[in-house]
């Protein structure tokens, strides 16, 4: 039996492409190990599949100052010699990484073992648990063809994101029935992120009364950020997490607004959702998500709405503008050339065994 090792963590954005893999490996009678650190969301995630999961010891490289960069060191040099071992027992026939820290020490012991390793970025930029690892891999998969001039020539490959094929599969009539929503109005879907996005949350809200004139609202707020004090609003649904339903929520929406991690916005490249991209500000982070949502503005995908330019009326417009335009947003995702990426790195991962 072919033996892999699939890694990454740190965000469920780490590891959600890892999971979308599971049922075609599984297909091809792959044995599927899995290694992430001791205690991060991958473990939460993982648990739920019955794969053996091995935990190994993870720090962090950060660029700016902070009492656990004289720590962490020793804990990466814990996890390589952890990852090592464990490399040299599974004798696995290929390594996956979709990135994170905890991924560095498993793919450079994957190189030390003479294992091929494939690497998956999903931003246009490669973060920098991956430019750790490029020189360790064979093969470095990309979600967007800009990212190509990044990589080194002859590794690259572009494949888009995978993406959980369940979400494909969601029925409208039960997330209606669910929401107690009506026929008669457009929905919104909001998606802030797993964890939410408090800015997106509070200009969605402000803004509420007016998108609820002409259209049906629901909102994944995060965690511990519902306003109790609109939750008998007609046609308005909050929530701070949805998991059995969203296939269905996706199903019944007609336009998203959405941050612009990249493996969320694969999903809606995928499911053909005309959306909105507010991206994280570049105060707020490395900047990564800008450069997503500018990419899929430029190949006809998304519209965009930067942080800093959001206001009651810039918000109105763009979600009637979207609305509106739909049809031409939804064209254009159909004729992408990114709609196989599993086919595309199952075919990569079988390539090496």
């Amino acid at each position: 039996m072919k033996r892999i090792i699939l890694t990454g963590g740190g965000t469920a954005g780490h590891v959600t492409p890892n999971i979308a893999l599971l049922p075609r490996l599984k297909e091809l009678h792959y044995d599927v190990h899995y290694i992430g650190s001791y205690n991060g969301i991958e473990k939460e995630l993982i648990d739920q599949f019955a794969i053996p999961y091995h935990g190994i010891a993870t720090g962090k490289l950060r660029r700016y100052f902070s009492v656990q960069n004289f720590t962490d060191p020793f804990r990466v040099l814990k996890g390589m010699n952890e990852a090592k071992k464990l490399v040299k027992l599974l004798k696995p026939d290929v390594i996956f990484s979709k990135g994170g820290f905890v991924s560095v020490p498993v793919v450079l012991a994957g190189k030390r073992c003479r294992v091929p390793v494939i690497i998956h970025e999903s931003d246009m930029t490669p973060g920098l648990a991956n430019k750790l690892s490029m020189s360790a891999a064979k093969k470095i998969c990309c979600n967007f063809p800009e990212t190509l001039d990044y990589l080194p020539a002859g590794k690259a490959i572009l494949t888009g994101s995978p993406i959980r094929q369940e979400l494909l599969s969601g029925d409208p009539y039960k997330a209606r029935d669910f929401l107690g929503f009506t026929s008669d109005k457009p929905v919104i879907l909001i998606v802030g992120g797993s964890l939410g996005a408090a800015s997106v949350n509070s200009a969605v809200r402000k803004v509420l009364p007016e998108l609820l004139n002409s259209y049906q609202v629901i909102h994944l707020c995060g965690r511990g950020k519902l306003d109790s004090s609109l939750n008998s609003t007609p046609g308005y649904a909050q929530f701070e997490y949805i998991k059995d339903e969203l296939k269905d929520f996706f199903a019944l929406t007609d336009i998203v607004i959405s941050r612009a991690g990249a493996n969320a916005i694969c999903e809606l490249l995928a499911l053909h959702k005309p959306n909105l991209l507010i991206p994280l500000s570049a105060n707020a982070s490395r900047g990564d998500q800008i450069l997503n949502a500018r990419s899929f503005e430029r190949q006809g995908f998304s519209m965009v709405l930067e942080e800093e330019s959001v206001t009651d009326q810039s918000l109105l417009n763009a979600v009637n503008s979207l609305y509106e335009n739909r049809e031409q947003y939804i064209r254009a995702m159909k004729a992408s050339s990114q709609q196989s990426s599993i086919d595309t790195i199952i075919e990569l991962i079988e390539s090496f065994t």
